[in-house]
């Protein structure tokens, strides 16, 4: 089949099955390259459409789907659009919140062939039982939702991600389709790895969401921030929503606000279920004028009228800034993203983002995984060295990402080329947990660039992600003060974006962005340096690979 033919085919499933009168141009390109059996990575922001991608896609190839989704509200969500579709579309899902009936009903329709998507969490894949019936239904599509998840450098790492990789070729490695809202370039390169995607088409589309004012307030002091806070939120078109960073601020802008006569709710991880659930429910039927709220106020905010996001707390990247910001504006119509700022606000995030391996636990995971008669699970493990099992999972994700041991079905055990003593697996893990620091902290100065550019904030936004805005967007405080001037892009640029590179201390790299007078590269073991051309020309600092 022609690539036109294809992509007329699938804008006539878009239509018929459910109800989209038109797919836009990276939708188009994702949906013809996973259909032609290519797999596949969108990086496209919230509100794009990318569950079209799998959904049309699903419906175009002959066989199951699989859609790996992280939250069960997430996997309701997005069983709901298809329920609600004009076509005759199916999706069932086998979770812990249904009754075995249920999940029995639900694994009878796909073996009939009577569903055509099945969303599973990824816990529900180190099941023996979930793989041996997926085996036997036949996976001819697998996508990953929230694909970022499976990045150690991503805002939202979850260790039960870096299984889907091993899940896919047991599976006999299915075409996949790989979507994230947020992924700068080691985040990509992570997913393509972990989950082992085959010369894959790597698509990004529509980072750039003008409609949404950018600036930046800075503060010499806490209680002038939060009174700027508050003044500035009360004066705001409704509804939005105020990141904070502990939960004990997001319970006092809550009613702090409330004293103004707003409606408010605080969010975080530690209220009961049901309160989180009536916050985000009550947000969503606009019975709430702001939620105050850590990142726990995430996935699943997939409403369109947000008309501000502002964060009364720093961020630890860019990435999950970008997302969060991402949830304004949805609807088009002119939105507002202010980051409320004091530089003495990053040596705090540093500190909460600061961990460091505990060398004497997993130096025990080690004996513990050597001493064992098979592999083990990670409560077992856990049980085993006397540490908590949020402890060892974490020591877990260390010693897989040092080659040390490997993961298979759910379970642990050595790799077979580490052959080091215990002490040595130790060693390694703390090696990967120090890299790892470097880079959050590299991450973390890039959300200082962004705080103190005087430059256009979108350009230094867009360019973090590989985009180039070439104007100043006119749409950010910087611009709006004359500050945001143009900078030269240097013609024929030894050093352009993507440029892979050598550093000989840092070793080998990729161009993120370049102006002017400096480039940003994000190194693998050293995380995002800015350098001056100047710098690099006088001390030859750089090689082009």
């Amino acid at each position: 089949m022609s690539s036109s033919d294809l992509r007329r085919r699938a804008r006539r499933v878009a239509a018929e099955s459910f109800g989209w009168d038109e797919l836009r141009h990276g939708q188009e390109d994702a949906i013809a390259a996973v259909v032609d059996g290519t797999d596949t990575l969108c990086v496209m922001p919230t509100a794009y459409g990318k569950s079209a991608i799998y959904q049309v896609a699903g419906m175009l190839i002959a066989g199951a789907t699989v859609v790996v989704s992280p939250l069960i509200a997430l996997q309701r969500d997005q069983m709901t659009g298809i329920a609600q579709s004009p076509g005759e579309v199916d999706a069932v899902a086998v979770n812990s919140a249904q009754s075995d009936g249920r999940n029995e009903d639900a694994w009878a329709s796909l073996a009939v062939a009577e569903s055509e998507f099945i969303f599973l969490s990824p816990e529900q894949l180190a099941k023996p039982d979930v793989m041996r019936r997926l085996g036997e239904i036949g996976i001819s599509l697998f996508a990953v939702d929230e694909a970022h998840c499976i990045s150690a450098w991503g805002h939202d790492f979850r260790p039960d991600y870096l299984r889907l990789g091993a899940v896919i070729e047991q599976l006999g490695h299915p075409v996949t389709v790989a979507l994230t809202a947020t992924g700068a370039l080691p985040v990509r390169q992570e997913i393509v790895e972990r989950l082992g995607m085959r010369e894959p088409l790597v698509l990004t589309r529509g980072f750039d969401r003008p409609n949404i004012a950018l600036s930046v307030a800075r503060y010499e002091s806490e209680d002038e921030k939060r009174d700027a806070v508050i003044d500035s939120i009360r004066n705001l078109d409704m509804p939005g929503i105020l990141y904070v960073g502990t939960r004990r601020t997001a319970t006092e802008y809550a009613d702090a606000l409330a004293e103004h006569g707003l409606r408010t709710a605080a969010y975080h991880a530690g209220l009961p279920a049901a309160e989180r659930k009536r916050v985000h429910e009550a947000f969503h039927a606009d019975e709430l004028d702001v939620v105050a709220a850590t990142n726990a106020f995430g996935m699943g905010i997939d409403k369109p009228n947000v008309r501000f996001v502002h964060h009364a707390a720093i961020t630890a990247s860019l990435d999950s800034y970008y997302q969060e910001i991402g949830r304004a504006g949805r609807d088009g119509e002119p939105a507002d993203a202010r980051l409320h700022y004091r530089a003495e606000d990053l040596g705090l995030r540093a500190y909460f983002t600061a961990k460091h391996a505990d060398l004497d636990v997993a130096e025990a995971v080690v004996t513990a995984l050597r001493h064992a008669d098979g592999p083990v699970r990670t409560a077992e493990l856990a049980r085993v060295v006397g540490a908590s099992t949020r402890k060892v999972g974490g020591i877990v994700g260390l010693l897989h990402d040092a080659a040390v041991l490997e993961r298979a079905h759910g379970s642990i055990r050595i790799s077979d080329s580490f052959t080091g003593s215990a002490r040595d697996g130790a060693e390694r893990a703390e090696e990967q947990s120090e890299m790892r620091e470097r880079i959050a902290e590299s991450r973390l100065e890039m959300m200082r660039g962004y705080a103190e550019t005087t430059g256009c904030r979108r350009q230094f936004l867009l360019a973090y992600f590989g985009e180039r805005l070439d104007e100043p967007c006119g749409n950010c405080d910087t611009c709006r003060a004359g500050t945001a001037e143009q900078s030269e892009h240097v013609a024929g640029d030894p050093f352009a974006e993507n440029t892979r590179v050598r550093h000989g201390e840092w070793g080998e790299g990729t161009v993120m962005s370049t102006k002017d007078d400096r480039i940003t590269v994000f190194f693998e073991n050293e995380g995002y340096r800015v350098l001056a051309r100047s710098a690099i020309d006088e001390n030859d600092l750089l090689d082009t690979i």
